[in-house]
């Protein structure tokens, strides 16, 4: 048996889970489509890991890879959005979807770009399609006012461009040289999860918990922001003196 067929089929599995939250968030059923989303991100994970240990690198399977990223990490949480916001937004929701084409052009520029080996230039897909994904597992209700929806909107916006723009992006790949940036991430989040998991357990609903996916990602964003801005700021009030 060909070995390259595992990683493959691992990668199709990823398509598929993207595929099916699609057609969930269109139901509605925003908790299902989510959970499918998190179900590709964990092929997505193993299906290079699987390449590796095969030893069975294939050009095929970077573009499938490039294409199930996209349905999953792209289109779905796209959708998400989309019908989260439309019965407030209307038609104008469907500038939601926009962040579906974003994600395919974040992901040919990966493809392409030899900086990002160890860690990334822009916002990775999967960590927007968790970020909007746990979001739009909130009850509708929390969008009281109609502005809200709106900046939601515009935030959506935001993300298509930082997926896309020429800011470093930390990983746990490059743990050695981010040590601080990777250590103070993960304690962050496990703060940010113990609060959004007591609140659903004191509201008694699953979706405060859920909602630590969007504010894991948001810290993330914060933080790395934080490491690209203040250096430069530093060197400006030096060279006043």
């Amino acid at each position: 048996m060909n070995k390259r067929i595992i990683p493959d089929a691992i990668t199709s599995c990823n398509l598929l889970c993207g595929s099916i939250a699609v057609f969930l968030a269109t139901q509605g059923a925003f908790i299902l489509a989510f959970v499918f989303i998190l179900a590709g991100a964990f092929f997505d994970f193993f299906d290079g890991l699987s390449s590796r240990l095969l030893k069975a690198p294939s050009p095929i399977g970077i573009q499938l890879d490039s294409l199930a990223d996209d349905i999953t990490f792209g289109l779905a949480p796209a959708m998400m959005l989309f019908c989260y916001l439309r019965p407030i937004l209307g038609w104008w929701a469907l500038l939601a979807l926009l962040m579906a084409a974003f994600s395919a052009l974040r992901l040919a520029k990966f493809n392409v770009d030899e900086r990002q080996h160890a860690s990334f230039i822009g916002l990775a897909t999967p960590a927007n399609a968790i970020f909007w994904g746990a979001l739009c597992c909130m009850p509708i209700s929390v969008i009281a006012y109609d502005w809200i929806a709106w900046v939601l909107l515009g935030l959506s916006l935001v993300s298509c461009y930082l997926m896309n723009a020429e800011i470093p992006f930390f990983s746990f790949k490059s743990f050695r040289k981010d040590k601080t940036a990777v250590i103070g991430f993960v304690i962050g989040c496990l703060i940010l999860i113990g609060f959004c998991i007591a609140k659903a357990i004191a509201a008694k609903h699953i979706e405060f918990a859920l909602f630590s996916g969007t504010a894991c990602i948001l810290w993330y964003v914060i933080l790395n922001l934080l490491l690209v801005f203040a250096p430069k700021n530093s060197k400006q009030q030096n060279t006043s003196i």
